[in-house]
């Protein structure tokens, strides 16, 4: 490729003299690299200088003589006419002789020359382009409109009219090209290209897709070029793949492409995906990481990774080599002990004897929770964790004084089921009351544990007053993280362990626990603010079941209908999926139009952002309403409907003296559906309606009703 690097570096310059005097010595060339050859053309075509140039193009139809046939060489002369511009007599002979042999059967062919400026020989740039174009301007064939209409599905044709119509991605119904503006506009795509699939089979590829995702990425990348991440998710996501299936879809798929031969996948978000030109075996992708990567943490990863997904690769006696010596390597440079006993772990699974004494080298390490920090690899600290109970007769300690520090839920069980198994349980009891008395102390892990013994109640504090002790700390640790931003997704976690089945975590402890302790509680969920008071009130009155005597409590607490606003689970969730969408997709690409949009300058005189402003006010305003209503959302039970007069959760039956009969459903306004007959109950038609009873009459729209039946809704 040394002669195209030399065409770019001219081409920089703008040197056109140089050019000409490069070109022709290129053409004078017997020994053609065509993909080469191409991409010079391409160079040259996409530069500044193309008009000027396409007076010396015609030179290398030479070089065209003595190449084979075959794609590459076909894109080359579509390349030279798409260039030249002496449109002599030569070029149109070669032109006309070569679509001849190329296309021997086209029933049209004498149009289609006359169409692309052949037959009259004065004017025919882009001769075999166009005529290609022609060719493919078939009902059902695909094409990419270069004015940003995207892809497109030819539904008409008509030489008579020298036009063609197409549907395309971007706009609604037909659009009528004549055949001079295709020849500029227009590029014609096969049916298996990524646009056309998408577009024209978008049911059948969102399958494929599914099915198939790494082909699915392959597909893209051959058609689309290399993409980074948010460029692949641009293409696929809303399109092919459904929004809220993506991050699942895209995770999976991340994963298998690791592990693809022909996809180059790129190490930080902002660099590309890119095809290959031929595939890598696992073992050389591994060997060029290994001679490019110098990060411990990183190398470690790979390596573990690559040993846990290609087994069969170890087999290779130079696999393992390779990976003993670069190991054997890393111990000698100034590494943590966290990654010196990652790194033994890994020459002991390849039966390295540097890794025999592992036990006695783990035996001299102390601040063990540093070490399990610094281990990245999950399956690893475990191991640490094994060979320490297996090497250290203190082991017990060790275990106890980490138990409730380290943050992974799998350690803490291995950890935990050790200790149980162990004639130190004192140990562990110390530990768990620590727990009970200081649960802010470790958050992650008190809920953890208070779920265990919810489920499990041979676990030491399971009985009743361990329990008892564990939910009056749950609404103290509440009531301490839930003002703290760094604590936000503790809090949601701790809020659906408490409301998840209806209270049913709270109903269990409440069914046993004394009176005084489920007054404790209640006084407890008031402090907490993230407890809503139609929660608090269930909390009551499930209170109030076990203890009647606490019903005079719940009169504080009771609901104010006028505030209440009822609704359905597809109601309540309908807001729920709104306010996530403005939380997390709305804000977030309206803070980047506002961010764009003062890039523009003078902000007195930029509407952009002005209307980005003005939409940000408007997103904040619907989240602020809708915030508000879901706070005094109830959702409707069948105890809640009274079905022996008109109220909210009633479908009703009428019929009018003329024997028409017609049904009204009352619910929330979150669920009202006018053109199906569901009302809101704050309608004027429920409020009208509100108490009547089966045989009671009433008017809607200046008729008579007579109301035959009142059923549930639920």
């Amino acid at each position: 490729m040394e002669y195209l690097k030399q065409f770019q570096t001219r081409i920089i310059r703008n040197d056109l003299s140089s050019i000409v005097c490069l070109w022709q010595e290129y053409c004078l060339g017997d020994n053609i690299d065509e993909e080469e050859f191409k991409q010079i053309l391409i160079e040259i075509k996409n530069s500044s200088l193309s008009a000027s140039f396409g007076c010396y193009v015609e030179q290398s139809l030479i070089l065209v003589d003595i190449l084979p046939e075959n794609e590459t060489v076909h894109e080359i002369i579509k390349l030279i006419f798409d260039i030249q511009n002496s449109n002599s007599s030569t070029l149109a002979d070669f032109a006309i002789n070569y679509l001849i042999k190329r296309y021997p059967n086209d029933k049209e062919f004498q149009n289609k020359i006359r169409l692309v400026g052949l037959r009259e020989k004065k004017s025919f740039p882009c001769a075999i382009s166009n005529f290609e174009i022609l060719t493919h301007m078939k009902i059902g064939n695909f094409f990419i409109h270069t004015g940003g209409l995207g892809a497109g599905e030819v539904v008409d044709v008509s030489t008579l009219r020298e036009q063609l119509s197409i549907e395309f991605e971007h706009v609604a119904g037909q659009k009528d090209i004549s055949f001079k503006n295709a020849f500029t506009t227009l590029i014609p795509i096969s049916k298996d290209h990524f646009l056309a699939r998408r577009f024209g089979d978008h049911e059948n590829f969102e399958i494929y897709a599914k099915n198939h995702p790494t082909e699915t990425i392959r597909i893209l990348l051959r058609d689309m070029g290399p993409k980074t991440a948010q460029e692949i998710k641009d293409e696929l996501c809303g399109f092919v793949i459904p929004q809220k299936e993506w991050a699942r879809w895209w995770q999976t798929t991340r994963t298998k492409l690791k592990k693809d031969l022909i996809v180059d996948t790129p190490k930080s978000l902002k660099e590309e995906f890119r095809l290959r030109k031929n595939e890598i075996t696992h073992e050389e992708k591994l060997k060029k990481i290994l001679e490019t990567e110098s990060n411990v943490d990183m190398l470690i990863e790979i390596i573990y990774s690559f040993i846990r997904d290609f087994p069969q690769t170890l087999k290779n006696e130079d696999v393992k080599i390779l990976l003993k010596n670069k190991l054997s390597d890393m111990l000698l440079t100034e590494i943590t002990n966290g990654q010196e006993a990652q790194i033994l772990f890994i020459l002991q699974t390849l039966g390295h004897e540097k890794a025999q004494n592992l036990s006695s080298i783990i035996s001299k390490f102390t601040d063990i929770k540093t070490i399990i920090d610094e281990i990245h690899v999950i399956s690893y600290k475990k191991r640490l964790l094994v060979e320490i109970k297996n090497s250290r007769q203190n082991w017990e300690e060790i275990f106890s004084n980490i138990f409730l520090s380290i943050d992974q839920n799998p350690l803490r069980d291995y950890i935990l089921e050790q200790l149980l198994e162990s004639d130190k349980s004192a140990l562990l009891n110390e530990k768990i009351k620590q727990l009970i008395d200081f649960p802010n102390s470790c958050p992650q892990a008190f809920l953890w544990y208070f779920q265990k013994i919810i489920s499990n109640d041979t676990y030491p504090f399971s009985d009743q007053s361990g329990k008892n002790a564990f939910l009056e700390s749950f609404f103290i640790l509440l009531r301490i993280i839930e003002c703290d931003q760094s604590y936000r997704e503790m809090t949601k976690k701790m809020l659906a362990f408490l409301s998840g089945e209806r209270f049913l975590n709270v109903r269990k402890i409440f069914q046993k626990a004394d009176i005084e302790t489920v007054k404790e509680v209640l006084l407890l969920s008031t402090k907490c603010q993230s407890i809503s008071d139609h929660d608090i009130k269930i909390l009551h009155s499930l209170a109030q079941v076990v203890h009647p005597s606490l019903a005079k409590q719940n009169h504080m607490y009771e609901d104010n209908e006028e505030h209440v606003i009822w609704t359905t689970c597809e109601g309540y969730q309908k807001v729920k999926d709104r306010i996530q969408q403005i939380a997390t997709t709305e804000t977030i690409e309206n803070a980047k139009e506002i961010e764009i949009a003062r890039a523009y300058g003078d902000l007195r005189e930029n509407s952009e952002y002005k209307f980005a402003l003005e939409k940000r006010s408007r997103l904040q305003s619907e989240l602020h309403f809708l915030s508000n209503q879901i706070k005094q959302m109830r959702i409707l039970t069948k105890e809640d409907i009274d079905t022996n007069q008109i109220s909210v959760g009633c479908v009703v039956h009428l019929e009018n003296i003329k024997g028409e009969k017609t049904k009204y459903i009352f619910l929330g306004p979150w669920d009202a559906k006018p053109e199906e007959n569901i009302l809101s109950i704050q309608s004027k038609i429920a409020q009208e309606m509100a108490g009547k009873t089966i045989n009671s009459t009433c008017c809607i729209k200046e008729k008579e009703w007579f109301i035959k039946s009142i059923e549930s809704y639920l």
